[in-house]
């Protein structure tokens, strides 16, 4: 029989997501790669792109985040060391001087590493209009 999972990781792992929002929108790529694996990759519409093309994209100033808001509470599914985290997300990024707006559903597939709850995918859908 599975284990019941710990509320506490479980109102830990939506406050992670919170905060990685927030470190998005810092633009600093060491404090957004404190949340990723080595292995972490996105998934969306252009297909799947690694930590580092992303970090350097950040570092290099090609690509900002002015917000990253949670428009609903995150979803927290704990199945032992494996966590998704979804949740509806609006963001406002400059991508090579281009403004983007964008209405996402993101999945974050967390792993438990020596204690931590690492980030090794994302998962990004954009969400249907209300």
């Amino acid at each position: 029989m599975d284990e019941e999972p710990d509320p506490a990781d479980e109102l830990h792992l939506a406050r992670l997501a919170k905060s990685w929002a927030e470190a998005i929108v810092s633009d600093d790529p060491a404090r957004i790669a404190q949340f990723m694996a080595d292995e972490w990759v996105i998934v969306s519409a252009s297909g799947i792109d690694p930590r580092e093309k992303f970090l350097s994209l950040v570092a290099s100033g090609a690509l900002t985040h002015s917000a990253m808001d949670l428009r609903t509470d995150p979803r927290v599914r704990i199945h032992g060391d494996t966590a998704l985290v979804t949740c509806r997300v609006t963001n406002t990024a400059h991508y090579r001087g281009e403004r983007y707006d964008a209405d996402e559903w993101t999945t974050d597939v967390f792993v438990r590493r020596q204690g931590r709850w690492l980030c090794v995918l994302s998962h990004i859908t954009p969400a249907a209009p209300d």
